[in-house]
């Protein structure tokens, strides 16, 4: 029972857990969902697995950890920009207010729902995956929004979804008794996660290869290695592989004059 509503048939999708405590309407390209936000919903915890990881994101990569294994990044909304094209034309080429023109409408509505339900699913399982594997998992803190102002890289960036895979990150980890660190982002795709040498390259260059240490290593998987290392330093972790002591790293970060 709704107020001002009355009574709506609903077919739920999974019970509800806990107590309901609002609920939210909204209208989507093939219908309308109802959404309950619920309290006192019992949390699930894992059983702990006693690994720790860190992960990179990335747009070759959707993301790449620490143990060396890269998530594949689907690109979407590129799969189906054809489409969406043609819709759109479609659209433009209507006559404002006739049917076939609301109908144009619907259709290039779908294909976009399409395209985040698609991105959407390919997260979830994503982020499960990790949460199941791993006790604590380290992310860079992402700026996104100033990250997407940059037009060369702003829709490869939004196709990806990065914010709302690392907000979902979060909230399922905090709902199977996992740990999610951010640590900061400056340098980790520069710095060696083996000696800490910064090693200056650009976006083209795929491969590290430190001139001190001579690690020689994947790009994306060196920094998901030195994310892993800073959060362990931010936690406190002593005697972890790559930890370092505090006067060290504060000699690392200072700046040179």
């Amino acid at each position: 029972m709704l107020s001002k509503i009355g009574r709506v048939k609903v077919i739920w999708s999974r019970p509800l857990a806990g107590t309901p405590k609002t609920v939210t309407l909204r209208h989507e390209a093939d219908g309308w969902y109802v959404s309950f936000a619920c309290a006192n919903v019992p949390c699930v915890h894992l059983a702990p697995t006693g690994q720790e990881v860190g992960i990179d994101m990335g747009l070759q990569s959707f993301l790449t950890t620490s143990e060396g294994e890269h998530i594949e990044n689907p690109r979407w909304f590129r799969a189906s920009e054809k489409r969406v094209r043609w819709h759109n034309k479609q659209v433009s080429r209507r006559k404002p207010g006739s049917k076939r023109r609301k109908k144009a409408v619907k259709d290039l509505a779908t294909v976009h729902q399409t395209v985040a339900r698609q991105r959407l699913d390919y997260q979830h399982k994503a982020a499960n995956k990790l949460i199941a594997n791993n006790d604590v998992i380290y992310h860079e803190d992402l700026q996104v929004r100033n990250m997407v102002k940059n037009h060369h890289l702003a829709k490869s960036i939004s196709d990806a979804g990065w914010g709302q895979f690392l907000t979902m990150l979060h909230h399922k980890a905090a709902s199977a008794g996992r740990e999610v660190y951010a640590v900061p982002a400056q340098y980790t795709s520069q710095d060696c996660s083996r000696c800490g040498t910064r090693v200056p390259k650009s976006l083209s260059v795929r491969t590290h290869v430190c001139p001190e240490c001579g690690l020689v290593m994947d790009r994306d998987e060196n920094s998901g290695c030195e994310i892993k290392r800073r959060g362990q330093r931010l936690r406190g972790v002593p005697g972890m592989p790559g930890a370092e002591s505090p006067a060290r790293e504060q000699n690392r970060e200072s700046p040179a004059f």
